[in-house]
């Protein structure tokens, strides 16, 4: 299970935050593949900018343990 984590204040690194749904729900994903897909549909600037080395890496897919489940 793999979830979705941005850090969108470039000024703070060590910042980071889950991405949840509209109704507040941690988005989740069965495979890494999934995961990344989402990340490019939600972020795609974000994504576009660590592909080309334009930027720090901004966007993340981590895998989860189980009882991290919400």
């Amino acid at each position: 299970m793999y979830k979705l984590q941005v850090q969108e204040d470039d000024k703070d690194p060590q910042l980071w935050h889950d991405v949840r749904d509209a109704d507040g729900k941690l988005l989740t994903f069965e495979t890494e593949a999934a995961a990344h897909a989402k990340l490019e549909e939600l972020y795609p600037i974000l994504v576009k900018m660590e592909r080309y080395a334009a930027g720090p890496k901004r966007t993340r897919a981590i895998s989860m343990y189980a009882e991290e489940k919400e």
